[in-house]
């Protein structure tokens, strides 16, 4: 007996895939519909001044109220000059210190906090590292020049235990300490973050093992937390690498890095858009290197010690 296998017409087959390909229209608008709000803030706050800027570093010598016409890279050129080398060289001197500073600073409070302190404890300790965030960066700025101006606390201090006055204030030294001191809360953040996370059996394991602390540190915990060591160190220099206020009021006239000469030339008394425009774009794209570096270390994957 031969059996036939009926093909019956089924009603439901084509409603199901209708369903199935407004779900599927559905799935790929909802993420659009998300990001719209940001997208667009992005957009007309980030993306075309961007563009704007871009235009008029091509136009030279252009003051508020000229035509823009760009015509050439002349003021890219310019950027090579020796004397603004030096001051791009001279912010780039100053974020690298603060941030090996804010690290070495930065490193062991992150990992008392995340290994030794009970865990009762450690939010209040958070808290008191990010205070300072409280109280506007301009006021920080005006407490460390009452500490280290000639008659302020610190000399006072000095010279009360008969040691010789430090001249600190409006010199390299003063913009360094102002500058670690605002973003050493960054990197402690972050460090605590990427330390909290450490695997304590291997820690243990190194030290039944005879290692001793220093070992342990090179071998155990640096493997485990260089990303996070990196993502702190390159969100300290990004953010170093564009201070104004700290450059402005703890380092006076001997102190010009790449913010304070972008500043002169908009709002100062030389008024060259053009140029400022191009200096500005060559700090973007420095701190899109850097962020360009970090996001390819996040895709590292931590080493795990064996």
């Amino acid at each position: 007996m031969v059996s036939t296998q009926s093909n019956s017409f089924n009603p439901f087959d084509n409603k199901n895939k209708r369903k199935n390909r407004n779900d599927s229209k559905f799935d790929l608008l909802q993420p659009l519909l998300l990001l719209a709000p940001s997208g667009i803030w992005l957009l007309f706050l980030l993306v075309i001044p961007t563009f704007i800027i871009f235009e008029l570093s091509l136009v030279s010598n252009i003051k508020p109220g000229d035509i823009v016409n760009p015509n050439g890279w002349d003021n890219y050129i310019r950027i090579l000059d020796p004397l603004y080398l030096k001051v791009i060289g001279k912010s780039l001197f100053l974020a690298t210190n603060s941030t090996l500073i804010c690290l070495l600073l930065g490193l062991p409070v992150a990992y008392y906090i995340a290994q030794k302190v009970p865990k009762r404890w450690r939010n209040l300790l958070l808290i008191a590292i990010v205070l300072p965030f409280w109280t506007s960066s301009l006021l920080r700025s005006y407490a460390w020049i009452t500490i280290l101006r000639p008659t302020g606390l610190l000399n006072t201090v000095l010279n009360s235990l008969g040691l010789p006055a430090l001249e600190l204030l409006n010199r390299t030294p003063a913009v360094l300490i102002g500058m670690s001191y605002s973003l050493l809360p960054y990197m402690i953040l972050i460090l605590y973050a990427a330390l909290e996370k450490l695997d304590q059996r291997q820690l243990e394991a190194a030290a039944d093992l005879g290692a001793n602390p220093i070992q342990v540190f090179w071998k155990i915990t640096v493997p485990q937390t260089i990303t996070g060591i990196a993502a702190g160190c390159f969100l300290v220099f990004i953010t170093a690498l564009g201070d104004f206020i700290n450059p402005e009021l703890l380092g006076g006239a001997s102190s010009m890095t790449a913010a304070r000469l972008i500043y002169n030339q908009f709002l100062g008394s030389t008024q060259n858009w053009g140029f400022g425009s191009a200096l500005s774009m060559t700090l973007i794209l420095l701190v899109s290197i850097a962020i360009a570096c970090l996001i390819k270390l996040g895709e590292i994957r931590p080493h795990k010690s064996r």
